[in-house]
């Protein structure tokens, strides 16, 4: 799991800069890796994986939720 080749992402020092010249004061950095899950109108839309136990979604401490 974790970065590949075509989805590296930034590392978390080429992040704040980012975020810097943004003019953002707070970040906030999720983790973004193969068990983070999508969901949009209650359908999950991306494949996120549990490790070695497939593909499926995992309990995780943290949630960005967008009401409409």
């Amino acid at each position: 799991g974790g970065r590949c080749g075509y989805s590296a992402g930034l590392s978390l020092y080429q992040l704040a800069g980012f975020m810097q010249e943004l003019g953002c004061v707070d970040g906030y950095n999720m983790d973004g890796g193969g068990s983070a899950t999508m969901v949009f109108c209650g359908q999950v839309i991306n494949l996120p994986t549990n490790g070695n136990y497939g593909y499926k979604e995992r309990g995780v401490s943290d949630i960005v939720y967008i009401g409409y």
